[in-house]
C-alpha cells in the first residue's frame, strides 16, 4: 500500500449530504457524479477525498478506505492468496483498476491503481 487514495462515506440523502459538507464543513468540491451517486470534496491541499455514495444507488456501500497499490491485479493476487476476504474481483474505474475487501472484523477497505 503506498498511499491513501479515497475515503467513502454513505450517505441516505445526497443533496442533503452534498450541502452539508459543501456549505456547512465548507470543502471545496472536487467532482460531481452525483448522476452516478457519488460526490466528492478535497481536504486542504490532499489528492484523497472524502467520497458521498448515495445508499440508494449502493445498497451495501460501508465506510470505506481505498489505497492506492502499484498494480491491483498483482496485489489482489498476493493478497488473496494470503486469505484476504475480497467482495468480488478486479474492476475498471475512471482511472484504472480497484476491488474492494473486508478485513477479519469486518472494517471495509480497498485497493486503487492508475494503469489505464
Amino acid at each position: 500500500m503506498k498511499t491513501y487514495d479515497n475515503f467513502f462515506i454513505p450517505v441516505n440523502d445526497l443533496v442533503q449530504a452534498k450541502d452539508y459538507y459543501q456549505n456547512i464543513l465548507e470543502l471545496p468540491l472536487k467532482f460531481d457524479f452525483s448522476d452516478k451517486g457519488m460526490v466528492a470534496f478535497k481536504v486542504g491541499e490532499e489528492e484523497p477525498a472524502i467520497i458521498l455514495k448515495d445508499i440508494n444507488r449502493f445498497p451495501e456501500a460501508k465506510p470505506t478506505i481505498w489505497f492506492v497499490v502499484e498494480n491491483v491485479d498483482e496485489e489482489y493476487t498476493r493478497l488473496k492468496q494470503k486469505g484476504v476476504n475480497f467482495l468480488g474481483t478486479p474492476y475498471k474505474i475512471g482511472t484504472g483498476n480497484a476491488v474492494e475487501f473486508e478485513d477479519a472484523f469486518g472494517n471495509r477497505f480497498g485497493i486503487a491503481d492508475y494503469i489505464r
